[in-house]
């Protein structure tokens, strides 16, 4: 582990709820700062102005790391989650195809 990702480890909110995007939007953040032009200092960015997308797309991550996790009880839970690439109802994602599949699969194996 390096000297600056075991900073960012000190540095991590006691809030965040996903530490290691908090660690990979940081180091993205870190490497993507403006010069004395208000430029991105960053070679990937090519002289972009700052604030540049990676930096806002950092930032976002950030705001995302600290967001609450859902319950496993919320409505987007495992039973409800819709299947993808099997439609449901009306050519929608959906949880009626995925359980159609799953009892042609307990019927085959019975």
């Amino acid at each position: 582990m390096s000297e600056a990702s075991t900073d960012r480890v000190a540095d991590r909110p006691a809030e965040v709820t996903d530490p290691l995007l908090w660690d990979l939007a940081a180091a993205v953040a870190d490497a993507h700062q403006p010069d004395a032009e208000r430029v991105c200092a960053s070679p990937s960015c090519a002289g972009a102005a700052w604030p540049c997308a990676a930096w806002n797309n950092a930032q976002a991550g950030l705001s995302a790391a600290r967001a609450p996790r859902q319950s496993a009880t919320s409505p987007q839970s495992a039973s409800t989650r819709p299947v993808t690439g099997q439609p449901g109802a009306a050519g929608e994602p959906g949880t009626v195809a995925a359980r159609t599949g799953a009892r042609s699969l307990a019927a085959t194996a019975a």
